[in-house]
């Protein structure tokens, strides 16, 4: 069975996003400066190609991730006829099964698939490992996030931590649960732009 992992690029001050993200700004007003450390140039122009770090820490998620997991507020965000979108344009295929009290009719829009789960995170997860067999389960966004370690069901985080001060946005680390969470470093890795953190969840 796979892990059920995060994987986000943030702030140094623990958000991933800036402030106000939007359907014409997803990543808020300056919230592009923390993916920077991906594009090889013209950081936070949608059109720069990727970099050899993307390449060196993605090439295998892409493979081992079988599912995503997100939140409504994200898939209102990233939705468009073509689809979940990377910043150099490539779709994902990845089932993604969105968390919603209010749900639309399933689709595939472009090559992504999405599933609108209405009856919770149990659910969801369900259906994801179903549709991922032996591979990985992402979770995209940080009130799932949130809702998942709080829950106890998450194994990884993933974190690329860009050396920026937003000051404000949406972030990573809010509403968890009283007592401590340890976690155990199992990977740390620098590029240009960016430190890269991964930690195991101990339980």
């Amino acid at each position: 069975m796979g892990k059920v992992a995060l994987d986000k690029s943030i702030s140094l001050d623990g958000f991933i996003t800036g402030p106000n993200p939007r359907r014409e700004a997803g990543l808020g007003d300056g919230g592009e400066r923390i993916f920077a450390w991906m594009m090889a140039t013209n950081p936070g122009d949608e059109d720069s190609p990727l970099n050899e770090a993307w390449d060196q820490l993605f090439g295998d998620a892409f493979e081992s991730t079988g599912a995503v997991i997100m939140g409504r507020n994200m898939f209102d965000i990233i939705d468009s006829p073509n689809g979940w979108v990377a910043p150099n344009g490539t779709a994902f295929t990845w089932p993604c099964f969105v968390l919603t009290h209010h749900p639309l009719e399933d689709g595939v829009k472009g090559p992504t698939p999405f599933t609108f789960v209405s009856d919770g995170i149990e659910s969801a997860l369900a259906q994801a490992r179903a549709a991922a067999g032996d591979k990985d389960i992402g979770i995209a966004g940080a009130n799932v996030f949130q809702q998942y370690l709080r829950a106890g069901l998450i194994d990884e985080i993933h974190l690329h931590i860009a050396p920026v001060l937003l000051g404000a946005g949406t972030p990573l680390f809010d509403h968890l649960v009283a007592d401590h969470i340890e976690l155990e470093q199992i990977r740390h890795l620098e590029t240009p732009g960016a430190t890269h953190l991964s930690f195991r969840v101990v339980r």
